[in-house]
């Protein structure tokens, strides 16, 4: 019998995490997001368009301009302060400068609808920026760097969302990651692993077992992850294996 039947490590519970993870489809993402900028379009909409009637008529005055949902960038600044997202006044206005930030110029005042502000903050109840996203990751995998992320994300292999001219990833994508870093080694990790507890075991020779399907695994943006307690039940069972030659 072959050496690399001897050993077959069964796991009929899916991890929930990863099947959630697996399940979500880039798409379904757009569509929610294509309708919610669909009704924000039109809310957006209608508040400009009185809003300009009222200046064309020339009854449009602070206390009206708020009354309609219209906020200058300070009172913006102010929502989204109080809001607790971390971000300085000024990199707030050159937001709102280069249009990352929807703004609207009602005769000479450039003013922010407030649904434009809702939305954004509630963004970042949602998402994380690629920063962010990158920054929590690398707590637990210490050896990723920026420019592998972001080509995770440019592959899809990390759903994520345009939204403007700004990228985003969920932060359940995030924490299903996390999970993922914490709970699972990569081909390479295990292969390491093994060899540091005394193992013999060649890359090939354990992958041709993942093809085979007889190491319980996922596959994850591409990459095949092993769970930790996989890799902990093959190495006793390697070791027992090697005694027993001896």
């Amino acid at each position: 019998m072959p050496r690399g039947k001897r050993i077959v490590i069964v796991r009929q519970q899916k991890d929930p995490v990863v099947h959630k993870l697996k399940a979500l489809k880039p798409s379904e993402l757009k569509g929610r997001r294509s309708a919610r900028e669909s009704e924000l379009r039109e809310n957006i909409g209608s508040i400009v368009r009185t809003a300009n009637q009222l200046y064309a008529q020339e009854k449009l005055d602070k206390e009206r301009l708020r009354n309609l949902g219209l906020l200058t960038v300070d009172e913006a600044y102010a929502e989204v302060s109080k809001a607790g997202i971390p971000i300085s006044a000024r990199a707030f206005g050159g937001r709102i400068e280069r249009r990352s930030i929807r703004s609207e110029k009602i005769g000479k005042k450039r003013l922010v609808p407030k649904p434009v502000i809702h939305d954004w903050i509630a963004l970042h109840g949602e998402y994380y920026s690629i920063k962010e996203a990158y920054t929590k990751l690398k707590v637990h995998e210490p050896e990723l760097n920026l420019r592998a992320f972001i080509g995770r994300v440019e592959k899809n292999t990390v759903p994520s969302l345009k939204i403007g001219t700004a990228r985003w990833v969920p932060r359940d994508v995030v924490d299903a990651l996390t999970h993922v870093a914490q709970n699972y080694h990569d081909v390479s990790a295990a292969i390491t692993l093994l060899q540091q507890k005394g193992v013999k075991i060649r890359r090939n020779a354990f992958e041709r077992r993942l093809d085979r399907n007889r190491i319980p695994h996922e596959k994850i943006g591409g990459r095949r992850v092993i769970p930790k307690d996989v890799v902990d039940e093959l190495i006793n069972k390697e070791l027992a294996l090697q005694s027993k030659k001896l």
